[in-house]
């Protein structure tokens, strides 16, 4: 597994960067492994697909996972507020870093991945496929 590792600076959008270095390194499927950092404000999309809640307030980054590609990313991330509360969900635009995020990405071997429509979820899915397929 080859890693990408970048130091994300004060006003980059974390899913905008993560995007950007899909593209950037032609990425075919990588995984986050670490995302260490804190923003100014955050935003993610809760479980019904719809609301996205704005968090107007310095949070830490306590934990992100997802598929990422060049196709496309799927980022899941938690934030703890300043009261030290938790909150979570589905990576949105509007994540601004404040001081740092420490980002390690680890490529998949042998894999990549595409996206097609799917009729039941209503939602461009992931179609993960072996390079040898």
């Amino acid at each position: 597994m080859r890693t990408i590792c970048k130091r994300l600076r004060r006003g980059d959008d974390l899913l905008r960067e993560v995007q950007n270095i899909a593209r950037e390194e032609q990425l075919q499927l990588a995984v986050i492994l670490s995302a260490v950092g804190c923003v100014t404000k955050a935003r993610v999309r809760d479980a019904s697909g719809v609301t996205i809640r704005d968090i107007d307030e310095p949070c830490e980054i306590v934990s992100a996972t997802g598929t990422v590609s060049a196709a496309r990313c799927h980022i899941h991330v938690s934030f703890a507020k300043e009261d030290l509360s938790t909150v979570g969900g589905h990576l949105v635009e509007g994540c601004l870093i404040n001081t740092t995020c420490e980002l390690v990405l680890g490529v998949v071997d042998g894999w990549h991945c595409g996206v097609e429509q799917d009729e039941e979820t209503g939602y461009d899915e992931i179609v993960f496929e072996r390079d040898d397929a």
